[in-house]
């Protein structure tokens, strides 16, 4: 991709050859009180529907996008989701059932303002009424059923795209198994409105408006230009930008444009202005982009948690880092009103540099479509799930190889069926061990986005964060155990750590390395250097993630001092799995203790 070109520039308005139109003619009332008398969709489809009818998943596009999501062969234009759907591509065509339509609304096939109004007999133009997000879904869900389809497997989609997949789980909370909001939040920033408002007003004062009647006659571009110049804006991060055009802030790009290209970065949003023009309605962006701006679920915990409270499906929310439109905070929002409530919620934040279209670049969507994918494969009623390889870990986080030791004890202080949240889950192990033994519902904490991944891979829910930065959206007791699994020696604020694990669970598990380890004496003392060994002796000083060096006398005095109950302990000596009853603190290398109130 040239630096000219941006995730909108294989777009075109040449004719969708795979789109397929259907006719509903029953009324359409919409949200705001108007009524449409009928409507067409304009929608695409991939692979095949299984005998079952379970694989079907419906994509949902952004604003500037459209039923053709991918292309259907090696003849075929490329779609704005190109990245990840296809065969063998994380939303597997070879797999899955997929289902692609332009929005209610929107000026590629489905009824919108350049639809001719039966009362006038000429095109609605800016007499269209309001569409919510909400009205796009209603239409969509007579869409699936049209097609045959009780339930969906997912439901998945980025910016705009991810707001209707979220109103598809509250609407329709029976009818998909799973969700995937990409790049979402419960509501649009008032800078981001601002962004819009400015947007709309440059489209309704071009002198070609026409109070929106201008089909017959010259459209209004510059204003539209002017309105997508903008928003392109806020698609990008300010890393992204600097990389891209201050290097020849003063050698702007060669294009044919009326639009200022005295700097670099002006020559390319005049370009991505000039191209939109091409294929976009005026109207369509006015209406799209109100019904992004009217969406809102809410200001606060309490108003988030009422609006998802009867979501029945699992979740996998994907946002990224520089995303300031809809930044990683938003995301979390929801994702902490889910958790609040123990619904199973996968989120990830993923670095990119690309801002808010991170979403529809290859390099900011290899991971989050692995786990796309994988989250597809697990959802729902599958049978036969794909099975993700074991994960790679190193030894340094694998003491003296012997985790599976460690688990398994583990497992013997978890009584049968608790809940359990494991704080700082790693790549996910002992979640899998807990599921496969018939623990749960789990849900993991895991500060590593690559980790997160491979829990994901796993079919685990898995939330994004670090435990030390609390864990507020967990209500008290909402789990049977919390679990603490060799990581008590790289938290900052272990007393906090632990006060919060046994506020989120009646019992916490905590396991650490034993720094007072006979061995690990012996060669501070003979040698006279930090010890080094297998594990989490395997730093050299200067460069380790263990912040605390506990030995087993010292994690009991704290938990003494915070009138923490040592309920049960057990030490283990882990290269042999023997377990030590004499004098621990000398003879163990691993700690695992059972604590309480």
């Amino acid at each position: 991709m040239t630096d000219i070109e941006s995730s909108d520039s294989q777009r075109h308005a040449r004719p969708l050859r795979h789109a397929q139109y259907w006719t509903d003619r029953r009324e359409l009332a919409l949200a705001g009180g108007a009524r449409l008398p009928e409507v067409t969709v304009c929608y695409e489809t991939y692979g095949a529907l299984n005998e079952a009818r379970d694989n079907a998943v419906l994509i949902c596009h952004a604003i500037s996008g459209d039923s053709h999501v991918a292309r259907h062969d090696d003849d075929d234009d490329p779609g704005w989701w190109e990245i990840l759907v296809g065969p063998g591509k994380p939303i597997d065509t070879e797999r899955y059932f997929v289902i692609c339509s332009n929005a209610l609304g929107g000026c590629r096939g489905t009824t919108g303002p350049n639809f001719t109004d039966p009362q006038t007999g000429r095109p609605y133009g800016a007499d269209f009424p309001v569409v919510t997000v909400g009205d796009m879904v209603e239409v969509q869900k007579r869409l699936v059923e049209h097609l045959g389809i009780e339930t969906l497997r997912a439901v998945v989609g980025g910016s705009l795209g991810g707001l209707q997949a979220v109103e598809w789980a509250i609407q329709a909370p029976l009818r998909l198994w799973g969700c995937v909001p990409v790049a979402a939040a419960p509501r649009l920033s008032s800078q981001g409105i601002a962004f819009d408002v400015v947007g709309r007003n440059a489209i309704r004062h071009d002198r070609n408006f026409n109070g929106g009647q201008y089909y017959d006659g010259d459209a209004p571009e510059a204003g539209l230009a002017l309105a997508r110049m903008l928003a392109h804006i806020t698609y990008l991060s300010d890393e992204s930008m600097r990389h891209k055009f201050d290097p020849t802030r003063l050698e702007p790009r060669a294009v044919d444009s009326a639009f200022e290209s005295m700097f670099s970065v002006g020559s390319y949003l005049a370009h991505q202005g000039d191209k939109f023009v091409e294929r976009f309605d005026a109207n369509s962006y006015l209406t799209l982009s109100t019904a992004m701006d009217l969406f809102d679920l809410g200001d606060s915990p309490q108003a988030l948690r009422q609006s998802l409270g009867a979501t029945a499906c699992h979740w996998l929310f994907l946002s990224f880092s520089t995303d300031w439109l809809y930044p990683p905070q938003a995301s979390r929002q929801l994702v902490d009103a889910l958790v609040a409530q123990t619904k199973p919620v996968s989120y990830c934040n993923i670095d990119s540099t690309a801002g808010h279209d991170s979403f529809l670049l290859p390099e900011s969507m290899e991971l989050g479509g692995q786990m796309i994918g994988a989250f597809l494969a697990h959802v729902g009623r599958d049978p036969t799930p794909a099975r993700p390889q074991p994960a790679k870990t190193s030894e340094a986080t694998n003491i003296f190889d012997a985790m599976r030791v460690q688990h398994e004890t583990v497992l013997d202080l978890v009584p049968p069926h608790a809940s359990v949240v494991d704080l700082g889950c790693g790549h996910g192990e002992l979640m899998d061990l807990l599921r496969t033994t018939g623990r749960g519902p789990l849900l993991g904490i895991e500060r590593s986005q690559t980790a997160v991944a491979e829990c994901v891979g796993r079919g685990l829910a898995v939330i994004h964060a670090d435990i030390e930065n609390g864990l507020g959206s967990i209500a008290d007791e909402s789990y049977d155990v919390a679990i603490l699994s060799q990581t008590l020696q790289s938290i900052a604020d272990v007393a906090g750590v632990l006060d919060e694990l046994l506020r989120v669970a009646s019992k916490g598990i905590v396991s650490f390395p034993n720094f007072a380890y006979k061995p690990m004496r012996e060669m501070f003392l003979n040698e006279g250097r930090v010890p080094k060994a297998k594990g989490f002796y395997s730093y050299e000083w200067y460069d380790t993630p263990n912040r605390r060096f506990p030995s087993i006398l010292d994690f009991l005095e704290l938990c003494d001092a915070r009138s923490i109950r040592v309920a049960d302990a057990i030490y283990l000596e882990s290269q042999s799995g023997r377990r030590i009853t004499e004098d621990p603190n000398l003879n163990a290398d691993v700690a695992i203790v059972s604590l309480a109130r």
